[in-house]
């Protein structure tokens, strides 16, 4: 891992002790177990993509490690209802929320107003670690979670993917180069998710999901990640058979996001 995602990691492991000793896990299950209404996420992608169109999960995130805030004036229900009309004809087919609050100023309380303010599917964005993370996902309304494979070992992404689909979420699992997604793939999940930005580095290139998508299977549905703002990388990326897309920070800095995501995807 980059010394960031290790930080990172560090603190999360910190938050969960905190969060158990608040609400210990038993009683987080039982909230988790309880919500049996999830929104069918993988349905809603493949749903766009079946009627020809880009499918877009549209980030409501406020800040970044590295750019800092995005978003001074960030209202979550306004976020996502602007992304779910986007202009009439162009509009996404889910969300992600960050939670995470350290390093990216999220909130639980985030994720929950921007669900109930739209029909979207929403998919929690946070750095999950341990199973009590999961049942907390569901807990807060997630309909899918993230699994990012430079922070966890191989069980633990089985055991996770097994924890959400026991309690209706689909899973996300991210990878940034070709030997992480060779360990992406060994999850049952239909969605595999490239990260086009370099760990080591941090930087971002398209050209990344472009290297990897021949070993992504056909029965699979590749979402690539970061760095998509132009209408150009868009084609590229769809003439080549990609058409799941995860973006935040493009629409994060325009006045409507959901009209940027109509510009962008059209």
């Amino acid at each position: 891992m980059s010394n960031t995602l290790d930080k990172i990691v560090a603190v999360k492991r910190e938050e969960i002790a905190a969060a158990k000793k608040k609400s210990p896990l038993e009683a987080v299950r039982f909230d988790a177990e309880s919500r049996v209404l999830t929104r069918d996420f993988v349905g809603a992608l493949r749903a766009k993509i079946d009627a020809g169109a880009a499918a877009v999960i549209a980030e409501v995130k406020k800040a970044s490690p590295s750019k800092g805030v995005l978003r001074a004036e960030f209202i979550p229900a306004d976020i996502a209802q602007s992304y779910a009309e986007g202009d009439g004809q162009v509009s996404a087919a889910c969300l992600s929320v960050l939670t995470d609050r350290q390093f990216f100023q999220g909130g639980v309380d985030y994720l929950k107003q921007a669900r109930a303010s739209c029909e979207l599917p929403v998919l929690r964005k946070d750095f999950i670690v341990d199973p009590y993370q999961v049942y907390e996902s569901r807990a807060m309304g997630a309909d899918a979670i993230l699994l990012i494979v430079a922070c966890l070992d191989d069980a633990q992404m089985r055991d996770y993917e097994a924890i959400a689909a026991g309690l209706g979420m689909a899973v996300l699992v991210e990878a940034h180069d070709g030997a992480e997604l060779e360990r992406a793939l060994k999850l049952r999940t239909p969605l595999i998710g490239i990260n086009n930005r370099n760990l080591r580095t941090f930087e971002v290139s398209v050209q990344t999901t472009l290297d990897l998508r021949a070993q992504v299977p056909a029965d699979r549905l590749l979402v690539t990640e970061s760095g998509i703002a132009t209408r150009d990388e868009v084609a590229r990326l769809r003439a080549a058979g990609v058409h799941a897309f995860l973006v935040g920070e493009t629409f994060m800095r325009a006045d409507e996001p959901g009209e940027a995501l109509a510009e962008l995807f059209r």
